[in-house]
C-alpha cells in the first residue's frame, strides 16, 4: 500500500532544506515510499572528468568492482551510452540494450554478481554535458517490477530531475576542468585495437564489446554471419586473445594502465610494455 502521507512528508522536506550530502540516500527514500526498490546506485558524469558515485552499496562479501567501472568499463554501460546519445528520461534496462548484452563479458563481469533480476532507472541532464545516472533494482521476490510501478516511476520523472538538478547543479560549476578525459576514453574505445586491425575487424569487435550478437554484427555491416566470426578469429588471433572474455578484460586493463592517454589506440602503448 502506497504510503501518500509519508511519502507527502518526505518530498515537503527535500524541497523545504538547502540540498545536502545526504541527498542521494534521502532520494531514494522517497522513490522507495512510492516503489519498493532492492538496490540502488546513484552515478554522476561531471562534464570532463570520470564518473563520481553518489550513492553504492557492496556486495555482501564487501567485494566491489567499482574501481573498474569507473577508469574504464563505465564506456559499454547501456544506460552510460544512451545519455552519449542524447536520451535522457526513465528507462527499462532491456530498452537500452543490445540483443547480446547478457552474454556479453560486461553483463557477466558487472551484473552477474549483482544479483539483479530487474533494472530501471533515471538519466538526468544536470548541465552541458554532464548528467546523472539513478539506477533502481529488484533482487528479491518479486524480483520483477509490476507494470504499475514502472508506471509511478516514470510519473516520478520530471520530479526526479528537478531535484537532481537543483542539488548538482553547483557541484558541476566547481568541478569544471580544460581536460575532457571522458571524450578522451570515448575515443579510445572508438580505436581501441586500430594499431593492429583492419577497420573492418576494429568495428567487430567494438560491436561486440558493446553486447551485439555475430547477427546484430552482421546486420550493422552489411555482411554475413560467417563474415563476422571470420573478422573476429582473426582480430583474436592478431590481439593474441581467443575469447570475448579476454577482448573485455584486454579493454579494461589497456585503458586502466595507460599513463597520460590522451588519444589513438591504448593498445599500442600497452604492448610496448613487457608483462
Amino acid at each position: 500500500m502506497i504510503q501518500f502521507g509519508a511519502y507527502n512528508q518526505k518530498l515537503v522536506q527535500m524541497i523545504s532544506e538547502p540540498p545536502g550530502k545526504d541527498f542521494s540516500t534521502e532520494l531514494l527514500e522517497l522513490v522507495n515510499i512510492l516503489v519498493p526498490i532492492d538496490d540502488a546506485t546513484i552515478v554522476r558524469y561531471p562534464a570532463n572528468g570520470l564518473p563520481v558515485i553518489d550513492y553504492f552499496q557492496p556486495l555482501e562479501d564487501g567485494s566491489t568492482l567499482i574501481n573498474e567501472f569507473v577508469q574504464a568499463a563505465f564506456l559499454l554501460d547501456p544506460y552510460y551510452r544512451a545519455a552519449r546519445k542524447g536520451q535522457f528520461g526513465f528507462f527499462r534496462l532491456n530498452e537500452l540494450t543490445p540483443d547480446g548484452f547478457r552474454k556479453s563479458e560486461y553483463y557477466r563481469t558487472f551484473y552477474s554478481q549483482s544479483a539483479y533480476q530487474d533494472e530501471c532507472g533515471y538519466l538526468v541532464p544536470i548541465a552541458d554535458n554532464s548528467f546523472v545516472n539513478i539506477s533502481l533494482a529488484k533482487t528479491n521476490e518479486p524480483t520483477r517490477f509490476s507494470e504499475k510501478q514502472i508506471s509511478l516511476l516514470a510519473d516520478l520523472e520530471p520530479l526526479v530531475s528537478v531535484l537532481c538538478r537543483r542539488h548538482w547543479s553547483n557541484a558541476e560549476k566547481e568541478s569544471s576542468s580544460d581536460t575532457n578525459l571522458r571524450a578522451q576514453l570515448d575515443s579510445a574505445l572508438q580505436c581501441f585495437g586500430s594499431s593492429l586491425l583492419t577497420d573492418r575487424e576494429v568495428r567487430v569487435i567494438n560491436l561486440v564489446l558493446h553486447g551485439h550478437s555475430s547477427r546484430m554484427v552482421a546486420d550493422k555491416l552489411n555482411i554475413s554471419i560467417e563474415t563476422v566470426k571470420l573478422h573476429r578469429k582473426h582480430a583474436y588471433a592478431k590481439l593474441g586473445i581467443s575469447s570475448q572474455a579476454e577482448l573485455f578484460h584486454l579493454f579494461l586493463d589497456s585503458l586502466m594502465s595507460a599513463d597520460g592517454y590522451t588519444e589513438g589506440d591504448a593498445l599500442e602503448e600497452y604492448f610496448k610494455v613487457p608483462r
